[in-house]
């Protein structure tokens, strides 16, 4: 393996590693937001109507499918630009054995 083959590898490894620090961190704040968007809602719906735990811990358990869902497209987004990221073809061992060979 070269230089170049080596640092673009790294350089590739690079760009991955950012990728995943960042659809992990945007899916953290994407769940803590719809988690205190449901507590938030439920508490308000909860003080307008005089039914002070029900619709808090309603719309808090009714976060966790939407939160998990959300998640989920998120990584499948991430996953198919990283798999549209062009990769170097990886030369074919059995063309390169005759080659600086003398006949």
């Amino acid at each position: 393996m070269s230089r170049s083959d080596s640092s673009q590898s790294n350089s590739r490894q690079k760009l991955l590693n950012l990728t995943m620090a960042g659809v992990a961190a945007s899916v953290g704040c994407l769940t803590l937001a719809i988690i205190l968007a449901a507590v938030f809602a439920g508490l308000w719906l909860d003080a307008r109507n005089g039914t002070r735990p029900w619709f808090t811990l309603g719309l808090v358990v009714l976060s966790i499918p939407v939160s998990l869902a959300a998640m989920f497209i998120i990584v499948r987004l991430a996953i198919s630009k990283i798999k549209a990221i062009p990769q170097k073809p990886k030369p074919n061992p059995s063309e390169e054995t005759g080659i600086g060979n003398k006949a």
